[in-house]
């Protein structure tokens, strides 16, 4: 028996030795997982072959995998810079149809024919299956297959390029988008404060309503040599002592009430205590705090909320996510009740629930089979691709339906991206790279030029506007630009070159969009 033969082998023999290429660093870059891409192309220019239904399952993992990561930022995402994000996938479609019409002028290319080197150039197999569809003609196709593996090669090598070509601080770049988040989410700080305002004194903390007058936490409160766990009821004195949490601006506005902030230290209540705990149980998630009945009966405060690297000042109508890391401040003898109540379960975030995922992804295959008619011959839809990321974004907002948990913890999600990312690039890699040859000495040279330039210069263009005119923070712009492209290997290129999640969300936010823009644009491109 040959082993070769066996597609088990051939799959997990390259995706090792792609592994193993993509640990080798050149001057600090290294191609990851994308090395899986190359070596397949290696082998399939040999004739090995794997089955297609593994690259699709792949395809379908990590397009989850990247929606369920984006959701929760997606649509704040999209209100701040999703202009943005539309303009760049505009100029870069537009500049591509033009300059594919322009070039199949100057070399005398079928414009059929040339219409498969813009969308193979984009690697966009959505917008081919509507022009084929459209137009009962091989052209296309013959265009596609040789202009795709440049298209996937050219833009996995630009982006993971382009920061040494532009000269760009990628840990600057990092530290800019975490400022802009802490703008959005600024960090939480806890202070101490004595009461000096006269107009404080002898009334309670709920009379002085300082939680929605500074939307900050009263976790303790000193008086009369004695630590009291602050409630509503709680009468204050002059000349106590609290101790508050809240963003820096949040706390300014409690001094200005109460009395300015103190260095002195509050003595230490062993009755009285600070745990962390991780949000595991089911039944409180999605509820707002305000109806957890059971912090009030026990008298706990939750001080701060870390969520996805963030910190949260949560309040009355905040609502728990599986895997968020609280704050809280409460009486010793009631944190053991109050551990099994949030969950506390460690193990569970490492544990992958198959059923949300499982179910999530149908909807999105659902929502991918829904096409709109433009036409008697043509309808348009997102095809598979779009409508799994369509919907894990949505349903990674939802977070809850029931009993089902939406959420994927992170190394739950990692995992599942990986596994997506190795199964994708070895398929298309296969794919592509039993066409190269064949498809350069069949149809000449010309159309590989074609190709390149479709490539190339539209990326350019889009990253010359994106950077010095849209001032777009560059992980931002690469995530948006691949998305714009609907270019999931080069999405895949892109995520070692930083620990944030902007590329992901911005390529999440413009994708959707995307797609449906170059179908438009291809199906424009046939008419010159």
């Amino acid at each position: 028996m040959n082993l070769l033969h066996s597609d088990y082998i051939i799959l997990f023999l390259l995706t090792s030795i792609g592994v193993i290429v993509g640990k080798v660093k050149i001057k600090g870059i290294s191609l990851d997982t994308s090395a899986i891409f190359f070596v397949a192309l290696i082998f399939g220019y040999f004739g090995f072959t794997i089955p297609a239904i593994i690259q699709q399952i792949g395809l379908i993992f990590f397009m989850y995998s990247i929606g369920i990561q984006a959701g929760p930022g997606f649509f704040e995402s999209f209100k701040k810079q999703g202009k943005s994000f539309l303009l760049l996938a505009i100029i870069l479609s537009f500049s591509g149809g033009l300059l594919t019409v322009a070039l199949s002028k100057i070399f005398n290319i079928d414009i059929l024919l040339a219409s498969g080197l813009f969308m193979g150039s984009l690697t966009s197999a959505s917008s081919l299956a509507v022009t084929i569809e459209n137009t009962q003609s091989i052209l296309p196709s013959v265009g596609f297959g040789i202009a795709f593996p440049f298209g996937v090669i050219g833009v996995v090598l630009l982006t993971r390029l382009s920061p040494k070509i532009f000269g760009i601080d990628i840990k600057k770049e990092e530290e800019d988008h975490l400022n802009d988040i802490e703008m959005d989410y600024p960090k939480i700080f806890t202070k101490n404060f004595i009461l000096e305002n006269p107009n404080a004194f002898d009334k309670t903390i709920g009379e002085l309503n300082l939680r929605s007058q500074t939307n900050t936490n009263i976790s303790r409160v000193y008086q009369k040599y004695a630590m009291i766990n602050p409630k509503a009821s709680t009468v204050l004195r002059k000349g106590d002592f609290l101790r508050a949490s809240g963003t820096k601006d949040d706390l300014k506005r409690l001094e200005q009430l109460i009395g300015k902030e103190t260095n002195i230290k509050l003595p230490v209540n062993r009755k009285y205590t600070y745990k962390h705990f991780i949000v595991t149980n089911n039944k409180i998630i999605n509820k707002p705090l305000g109806q957890l009945t059971l912090l009030q009966m026990l008298n706990i405060t939750i001080t701060t909320i870390r969520r996805s690297g963030i910190e949260i000042t949560p309040n009355v109508n905040s609502k728990l996510r599986f895997g968020d890391r609280i704050n809280v401040a409460g009486p010793e003898e009631n944190m053991s009740k109050i551990k099994s109540y949030f969950g506390d379960e460690k193990s569970r975030l490492d544990e992958l629930d198959f059923l949300p995922i499982l179910l999530g992804i149908l909807i999105g295959i659902l929502i991918g089979l829904i096409k709109i008619p433009v036409s008697e011959k043509v309808s348009i839809g997102i095809g598979l691709t779009g409508g799994v990321l369509i919907s894990a974004v949505i349903l990674s907002r939802i977070g809850k339906t029931g009993t089902v948990i939406w959420n994927i913890s992170g190394p739950s999600n990692q995992f599942l991206r990986k596994l997506g990312l190795i199964f994708f690039l070895s398929g298309v890699g296969l794919d592509a790279g039993s066409k190269v040859m064949s498809a350069i000495s069949n149809n000449g040279f010309n159309l590989f030029i074609m190709a390149v330039l479709i490539t190339i210069i539209p990326m350019m263009i889009t990253i010359i506007i994106g950077k010095h005119v849209l001032k777009l923070n560059f992980l931002r712009l690469l995530g948006a630009l691949t998305g714009s492209m609907t270019s999931t290997p080069a999405l895949s290129a892109i995520e070692p070159l930083t620990k944030t999640n902007a590329p992901q969300v911005a390529y999440a936010t413009i994708y959707p969009l995307a797609l449906i823009l170059i179908i438009i644009i291809s199906q424009i491109i046939i008419l010159f």
